[in-house]
């Protein structure tokens, strides 16, 4: 007689699929069960990332002892339960299901761009009749436009309310639902507004048939054409692992690929469209050399040539900078010019504003997937949903779970979900504020950095905030990119350590750049004695190193930028061929963009994660780390001599830098207006500024201020109206939108814009009627 297995454990339960054997945790459901032991169920609705539906009834299996076939995604597993899935009864019921969501499905395969890896074809060959017994017309369904970015053919939709349950649970937006009853069912937006969730693609993924595709992809090419090629975002550093899918070395679409650590299987919709800017029109596609006011295209060897003389002349007084997202290997071999020619100004901080401490980005203290497990988090000068869309997913679900969100922001940023307690003060008032919060938990606040004595509301605030905080077992503290880059960011940053030291609540500084901790950590970075990235600038150097940089808007201020290189001589490794580029630079060298090259990036976690090229390089670009190469070896440095990317890596030795402890003096009190400086969540960087669809959606706003609906009065501003705003340094004409999130005193002005480029992201603002 064979044992039967006995079940000891007090949270599983023995159960047999199909005659196979196997435990289940208690309050699983069948479907998940069978998936772990390998055994298909056919299914549209279900998805292990939604809440259960059980509305398409393609998983109804026969459970012994009930009457009837039961949904296997919604049915609890039990001790003993015996289920099979392949009896006559249950493949009758899957069949039968099939043939009712056919009845109204268009039979449009060979046009449908989602042929070729549709969940209704593959599963209609194997559960679907040859010849549809339906006689009557098809209904049909009117489309709405979602945007830019998602296109729809609704008459397809089998109402699996996948999309629904994504945009509610998920995004939390809920912005998709069903509308109307029986056959008329069908799903929507209801108000015929676009999708404004920076998540919107992932309902691409998630739909079974071809009712919600990618529009900037769609009819470009069928599935079986494409080849995938793994690689990570490069647009914050959340890293998130997705594939590129290419046809004949051109990239036609971003997929999210699996990974729970990182991104779990979503993907934002800035790494999933960003792919449309590779292939702008000023893509830098060979070598070009300025003569008087004048480019023209030149050979490798006589643009490298011109590169090493114009550096060799410069001597020492040489700024390197390189954007925050440059890949390690590059960032080394950055490092490795640098000191060969004998400068120590290299630096990758291009938007920071205060130096005092020497602070670089560092791994979070705890792995950022843990976020969605944290009782309490502290947002500090914090975009999150527009930063790192996928972090403030986490956050979310956290929230969902019952965790206390507390923020102190110049903004009431949106988030989806509710917020237990905020502050809501001027950028000058930040720091103060913070360290309210601090001391109230008995943090040990550095010496000169004082707190905010607070009003009753405040101080009500501070005191739920502490409390829960010192109470919490999982707890984070997040600075973002308002608190980062901040003029008194090293209070910000000493105030942190002091309260996550007090409480035990780990510290989450938000890189600022998708590769700010691996650069760090491969040397870009002043050496003894150089120049931190603002006083390059400052300092007008003899000639400049830009590394995948437009001066216009990667730098804190871009029109000091531009004015400093204006009489250097600049040698440009670039992407693009920009004119304001062209207006600095003497030769600009094309190099190819993350997608395109094999590299590896140090995501928030510390962790470094590989790519691999998935598009060609264009023209007579090449890979950054070969021209770096190339001109090392024009130079006669040491440190150049390997022949390909794995003998660079061989040499490759990462050192955290430590941060120091300085803090920056108080700044005096200003006039006018406080500028509160944001990235636009589609304009971070030069491939997104290209990325045409993105910049087309209502979340890229353009360049506007945004005052608080009592300062605007007191101004005679009205919504729409335009604003003169200057700070003395530059000035704009901009139009004026009213939101009550801002704090009185504060302007909130996006950088990244051509009209915002000219003014300092700290100095004062005098804002007046046009």
């Amino acid at each position: 007689m064979s044992a039967v297995p006995t079940n000891t454990a007090p949270d599983v339960v023995t159960i047999e699929i199909d005659g196979v054997p196997m435990t289940a945790p208690k309050g699983s459901m069948i479907i998940q069960a069978a998936d772990k032991a390998g055994i298909p169920i056919p299914r549209f609705c279900y998805h292990e990332k939604l809440p259960i539906a059980a509305n398409c009834r393609m998983c109804l299996v026969d459970v012994e002892k009930m009457p009837k076939p039961a949904p296997a995604c919604a049915t609890p597993v039990m001790e003993g339960m015996k289920v099979t899935t392949r009896t006559k009864r249950a493949l009758d019921a899957q069949r039968n299901v099939m043939e009712f969501l056919l009845i109204n499905h268009p039979l449009d395969c060979p046009i449908c761009d989602q042929g070729g890896e549709c969940e209704l074809q593959d599963l209609s060959v194997g559960y679907g009749r040859s010849v549809s017994r339906y006689v009557d017309r098809k209904r049909v369904v009117p489309d709405e436009d979602l945007g830019p970015l998602v296109a729809t053919e609704m008459t397809r939709c089998i109402q699996c309310t996948r999309c629904v349950r994504f945009t509610a649970e998920v995004a939390g937006t809920y912005e998709l639902g069903g509308m109307s009853r029986g056959e008329n069912l069908q799903i929507g937006t209801y108000d015929g507004k676009p999708l404004m969730t920076e998540l919107s693609g992932n309902v691409i993924d998630v739909c079974p048939v071809g009712a919600l595709t990618n529009k900037v992809f769609r009819f470009r090419a069928r599935a079986w054409e494409l080849i995938a090629r793994e690689s990570i975002g490069y647009h914050d550093a959340l890293g998130s692992n997705l594939y590129l899918h290419a046809r004949r070395g051109e990239i036609l679409r971003t997929v999210p690929r699996d990974n729970e650590a990182v991104n779990e299987c979503w993907l934002s919709d800035r790494d999933r469209y960003s792919h449309e800017g590779l292939y702008a029109a000023d893509r830098a596609t060979r070598p070009l050399v300025r003569e008087g006011e004048a480019w023209r295209e030149a050979s490798w060897d006589e643009a490298l040539a011109a590169a090493a003389k114009l550096l060799k002349d410069a001597g020492q007084s040489v700024g390197v900078l390189a954007h925050p997202a440059t890949s390690n290997e590059e960032g080394a071999l950055l490092a490795r010019l640098a000191t060969g020619i004998g400068t120590g100004n290299i630096d990758h901080r291009l938007k920071a504003t205060d130096f005092a401490d020497a602070a670089f980005a560092e791994p979070f203290a705890a792995p950022s997937a843990q976020l969605e497990r944290a009782d309490v988090v502290v947002l500090v000068g914090c975009n999150l949903r527009h930063e790192v869309p996928l972090l403030h997913h986490r956050v979310h679900e956290a929230a969902k779970r019952g965790a206390k969100v507390y923020t102190i922001n110049p903004v009431d940023f949106a988030t989806t979900f509710a917020v237990a307690g905020k502050r809501i003060v001027a950028p000058s008032k930040l720091p103060a504020a913070f360290a309210a919060l601090a001391h109230a938990a008995g943090a040990a606040l550095p010496s000169g950095v004082s707190a905010e004595s607070g009003d009753d509301v405040a101080a009500a605030v501070h005191r739920n905030a502490s409390e829960a905080l010192k109470a919490a077992d999982n707890a984070y503290v997040v600075l973002g990119e308002v608190a980062e880059n901040h003029p008194q960011a090293s209070w910000l940053r000493a105030t942190a350590r002091a309260l996550a030291a007090a409480t035990g609540a780990k510290l989450a500084r938000l890189p600022q750049g998708a590769n700010a901790i691996g650069l760090a950590r491969h040397g870009v970075r002043p050496a003894a004695g150089g120049l931190d990235a603002a006083a390059m600038l400052a300092q007008a150097q003899s000639a400049y190193v830009l590394y995948g940089v437009e001066p216009r808007y990667d730098f804190a201020h871009g029109a000091a930028a531009l004015k400093a290189m204006a009489g250097a001589k600049v040698v440009a490794f670039a992407a693009y061929a920009s004119e304001d580029l062209k207006q600095v630079a003497q030769v600009i060298l094309p190099i190819g963009l993350l997608p395109e090259i094999e590299a590896t990036l140090t995501n928030l976690d510390g962790t470094d994660q590989a790519t691999r090229a998935g598009g060609k390089l264009p023209g007579e670009a090449r890979a950054g780390w070969k021209v770096l190469r190339a001109l090392g070896g024009a130079l006669a440095l040491p440190g150049f001599a390997f022949t390909d990317i794995d003998g660079l890596r061989a040499g490759l030795a990462a050192e955290a830098p430590a941060n120091g402890s300085g803090l920056a003096a108080a700044p005096a009190a200003g006039e006018g207006f406080e500028r509160v400086v944001t990235t636009p969540i589609y304009r971070g960087d030069a491939v997104l500024r290209r990325a045409a669809a993105l910049n087309a959606h209502p979340l890229s706003t353009g360049a506007r201020i945004v005052l608080h609906p009592e300062d605007a009065q007191a101004r005679g501003l009205v919504d729409g109206a335009i604003a003169k705003v200057g700070d003395g340094i530059g000035s704009a004409a901009l139009p004026v939108a009213l939101d009550a999130r801002v704090a009185r005193g504060a302007a909130w002005i996006e950088n990244g814009w051509d009209a915002t480029a000219p003014m300092s992201p700290t100095a004062g603002l005098a804002v007046v009627g046009a």
